[in-house]
């Protein structure tokens, strides 16, 4: 019979952190668009995927001097 005393309190805190996850998910949105997700994944990518800015091209020759410095 003590054993009531623990797991009625224990319940009622663990139903209370159930509702507040529950309030904080559809407050935040979790449950707003349920069906996208699911679609997105089926759509096809007409055009490729986008890279970042481009690179500015790697110097040829590697010295400093100009093409015709070979260290004569």
């Amino acid at each position: 019979m003590n054993i009531v005393f623990l797991l009625v309190p224990l319940s009622l805190v663990l139903i209370a952190l159930i509702v507040w996850a529950l309030v904080w998910a559809v407050r935040s949105g979790q449950f707003d668009d349920l069906d996208s997700p699911g679609w997105r994944i089926l759509m096809d990518d007409d055009e490729p995927p986008r890279r970042g800015p481009e690179e500015p091209p790697e110097e040829q020759g590697g010295s400093a001097g100009g093409e015709g410095d070979r260290g004569s």
